[in-house]
């Protein structure tokens, strides 16, 4: 049965909730079951956004790359046989498809291949104070700050930073996505941070993690426009 849209949809999804197991969303997604899909999305967009933010110059073009990363995902689900976290696996996906992104629309910028071996706005709670505009306000340009920064950093060793930084991964899941010596991860980890301490360390310390966001409606956005890429491609 199809909705409105076109889309199609399936009666016996399984219930799913932000509980349900990765394998079980992986299984039930290989069914064509759309809510599966759009948790799937949900859990792997920050990760996905920030890494592709790494990579190419821009949030459109990332949001692009996260998209055709998904895409191509979810039709290749099959050949995903769990010797690794799906993130991981995703992950490896987005990094690929960025790269090509950037060669293709940037070819002067060089980054290292990656070999694949598996690979709401928040509204505050009612009763709650909302945050101060001052606060708001400062955040806001604190993060600008940190993005340009941290855009402003040699392609290679922007990547392993927002790897390191925004999204959390050690160095030894860095050099394994990106099939780098961990030595080279920590050297260029090194450079990274001595390239943006002058102007930044007393400032920004701990304030990495909330460089790039995808949430709210960015994130809701995603899934629909994935959902329909895979409708029209006769996936779901």
């Amino acid at each position: 049965m199809k909705d409105v849209s076109g889309t199609a949809r399936h009666s016996h999804a399984p219930d799913i909730t932000r509980q349900t197991s990765e394998a079980d969303l992986i299984a039930a997604a290989a069914a064509k079951s759309e809510a599966s899909v759009r948790e799937l999305i949900r859990r792997n967009n920050p990760r996905l956004f920030r890494v592709a933010r790494g990579i190419v110059s821009s949030d459109a073009e990332a949001e692009d790359v996260v998209q055709e990363t998904y895409l191509a995902a979810f039709k290749a689900l099959d050949s995903f046989h769990g010797k690794s976290a799906f993130s991981t696996w995703i992950t490896r996906i987005a990094i690929n498809t960025a790269l090509m992104h950037q060669r293709r629309h940037h070819p002067e910028e060089e980054y290292d291949t990656v070999t694949e071996t598996e690979g709401t706005s928040v509204l505050p709670f009612p009763g709650q104070d909302p945050e101060p505009a001052e606060a708001r306000l400062g955040r806001h340009q604190l993060r600008r700050l940190l993005e340009q920064a941290v855009a402003g950093l040699p392609p290679d060793l922007r990547l392993v930073f927002v790897m390191s930084e925004a999204e959390g991964m050690a160095g030894k899941e860095i050099a394994r996505d990106l099939d780098l010596n961990p030595i080279t991860v920590k050297t260029r980890l090194f450079r990274a941070r001595r390239w943006l301490r002058a102007d930044l360390e007393r400032r920004v310390k701990g304030g990495f993690d909330a460089i790039f966001p995808f949430d709210g409606m960015r994130c809701a956005n995603m899934a629909d426009r994935v959902v329909k890429g895979l409708g029209d491609d006769g996936f779901l």
